[in-house]
């Protein structure tokens, strides 16, 4: 679980670049791939330790005005905060499910209760994940910190979520300026505050392109479906069965139906990544510590190259995955039907197919996750950290060490509700 120490001796500094992301990307391979063999063989109970060496590995790779950074988490930390975590939330299920049980038509209610609950707690857990991986988080000897109520996070990210789905995600910039402003604000590098200086108007001015291309044709989609008399259509259609004729004009609604889902995971797919670009450049240029200055020259043709050479990774795996599944599939049907007369071997050779299907099926899975974090995750984080400017940076002299290591089970309680960030 080692990773490889970076030399942290000054490097020349030119003007305001003086962010570099000097890992290997062979290192970093390496450490996954052994990584996720441990995390097949524990039955994932390894990936604790994996998420921790990842992050050693990126932080400490992470170069500012020729120091890295230095993170000091522990898998252990992480194993513990999901037990915890688990510990939290499986009474919380018994007792929604519980209560659908015992009392008669309460199955939908609670249904509603337990997504509620779920989504204030994952609120909660982003918080409370957040500051755990802060104060795990060094820079020059002085630790960062997170100060502020994970609750009132919580709620606050609910109360923006309400106009947000009601506005068909108009709202989203302004959430987003209202809840990095309330993280930032409590966020510390030392006894430096933070804070964050994006807008919700200026990332509008960015996102509204994108809404525009990804909702409106599916709104008026939608229109065109909710405006057809499906009960006269139904009975239309079955009308063209039987006598063999043209189906009525109005059928079109069926295709509208069938078309806006479509729509919406293609094109969105098409757009994720300048929709990532986006909110990248737009977060890394708000960040603000005292006077200590952000800004990203991030741009969006980056990140499209980075996604396009994940698909064609994902496409040679998956033809390698088809001839590897095939050849033990040919193997497994050639053994059954030479062993037809002895019924046992024929039925241990199915056994021993299925075994290798299980397998093929792990190691595929984890060589997605393997191909995603190294092509995309690593190459996320070079991009963005090449892309800072920092101005002021000779104002990190002034500061003195604050603050203290959090409990793990915000992370933890993030892990078990698969939300937050890595």
């Amino acid at each position: 679980m080692s990773v490889p120490s970076v030399s942290t001796s000054a490097s020349p500094i030119e003007g305001n670049k003086i962010a570099h992301f000097v890992g290997d990307t062979g290192d970093y391979w390496r450490l996954l791939i052994r990584g996720n063999v441990l995390v097949a063989v524990t039955l994932g109970i390894y990936r604790f330790w994996l998420s921790t060496d990842m992050r050693r590995f990126l932080w400490s790779h992470t170069q500012i005005g020729g120091e890295t950074l230095e993170y000091t988490g522990r898998g252990i930390e992480l194993f513990l905060g999901f037990l915890i975590a688990i510990a939290v939330l499986v009474p919380i299920y018994v007792g929604v499910i519980g209560v659908s049980f015992a009392v008669p038509g309460w199955q939908d209610f609670a249904t509603s209760i337990l997504f509620l609950v779920l989504f204030v707690l994952g609120q909660f857990a982003v918080y409370r994940a957040r500051r755990y991986r802060l104060t795990r988080t060094v820079f020059r000897g002085v630790r960062l910190h997170q100060s502020g109520s994970a609750w009132i996070y919580a709620f606050r990210a609910i109360a923006w979520w309400i106009p947000v789905f009601l506005t068909l995600g108009l709202a989203y910039p302004w959430a987003q300026a209202n809840l990095e402003r309330y993280k930032m604000r409590h966020t510390y590098f030392g006894d430096m505050p933070g804070r964050f200086d994006g807008t919700g108007t200026s990332l509008f001015l960015r996102y509204i392109v994108l809404w525009l291309i990804l909702v409106v044709p599916a709104v008026l989609i939608l229109a065109r479906v909710s405006a057809a008399d499906w009960s006269l259509l139904a009975t239309q259609i079955a009308q063209s069965v039987r006598s063999g004729t043209k189906v009525p004009p109005q059928s079109s609604a069926v295709l509208a139906l069938v078309f806006a889902p479509l729509w919406i995971f293609f094109v969105g797919m098409v757009l994720a990544p300048a929709y990532e670009a986006i909110i990248m450049r737009w977060w890394l240029s708000g960040v603000r510590f005292g006077e200590i200055a952000l800004t990203s020259n991030l741009r969006k043709r980056s990140v499209y190259g980075i996604y396009l050479r994940f698909l064609l990774g994902m496409f040679l795996l998956s033809i390698a995955g088809g001839i590897v599944g095939g050849v033990i599939a040919g193997f497994v049907a050639t053994t059954a039907i030479s062993l037809k007369g002895s019924g046992a071997a024929a039925v241990a050779a199915q056994i021993l197919g299925t075994i290798f299907g299980v397998v093929l099926y792990v190691a595929y899975l984890l060589a997605i996750s393997t191909i995603y974090q190294v092509v995309v995750k690593l190459a996320l984080w070079r991009l963005a950290v090449e892309s800072l400017d920092v101005s002021n940076f000779h104002l990190v002299e002034l500061v003195k060490a604050e603050g203290q290591q959090s409990s793990p089970f915000g992370e933890g309680l993030a892990d078990a509700l698969n939300v937050g960030s890595f």
